[in-house]
């Protein structure tokens, strides 16, 4: 289907549906001017498939007509989310953060998005929780704090600008690590430490070296 036919036909069920571009953002878990530049400006050229596949079955249309596959969606569907509270969307990436010796990170893709109450979420990271990611922690060297398969959700927009004492997703060497850090007050560096004491401290480490991705603001494990 032609790029300008599908952002047509979001903008014709936006204008029928007396939906608005900011809300519908939200809803996909995007800042509130993505879906208007979507259509206004063709950026990004496509919808990525999640949000393609929420926004048809928000509409209760057939997939199609948004430039996906054919899979119709029964009008029902959109009512569950509108008798839902105000909800976002946040993405669980197809990637983990080592809490051991460290892994290779993967390409950051969408495995799928999860809803989380909007409030609770605002309450959680103290202003705009668009920036959140959730994936999951792979090793031990987090325990007991954090360990193994536990689901972390990392706050990206809270990264080298704002660094704190805290627990943060960090990239070095294309290794995607989960480690404490403790900052020098004194200065920028810091040191990175596993809370399991089986594992060595990193200290004195120079932030240049280092690719902070995000803090983490919450965690969830399975019971046993």
């Amino acid at each position: 289907m032609d790029p300008a036919e599908i952002r047509t036909n979001l903008e014709g069920l936006i204008r029928e549906r007396g939906e608005d571009f900011a809300s519908l953002s939200r809803l996909i878990g995007r800042n509130s001017a993505y879906i208007q530049q979507f259509i206004k400006r063709g950026v990004p050229k496509k919808l990525d498939e999640d949000d393609r596949r929420v926004l048809a079955e928000y509409f209760g249309v057939d997939e199609a007509v948004l430039g996906g596959p054919s899979r119709p969606r029964a009008p029902a569907s959109r009512s569950a989310f509108r008798d839902a509270p105000d909800l976002i969307l946040v993405p669980r990436l197809d990637v983990g953060a080592s809490a051991g010796p460290g892994a290779l990170g993967a390409e950051d893709r969408v495995r799928v998005n999860l809803a989380f109450q909007a409030g609770w979420l605002r309450a959680l990271v103290g202003g705009n929780p668009t920036g959140l990611s959730m994936i999951a922690v792979a090793g031990d060297s987090m325990a007991p704090t954090l360990a193994d398969g536990d689901e972390i959700l990392v706050d990206r927009s809270d990264g080298v600008e704002r660094l704190r004492d805290g627990i943060y997703v960090l990239r070095i060497d294309d290794a995607l690590i989960v480690k404490r850090l403790a900052v020098n007050p004194s200065g920028r560096r810091f040191t990175i430490r596993s809370d399991n004491p089986a594992y060595p401290d990193w200290v004195d480490c120079n932030p240049d070296n280092v690719a902070v991705i995000g803090r983490v603001v919450w965690s969830g494990r399975k019971i046993a």
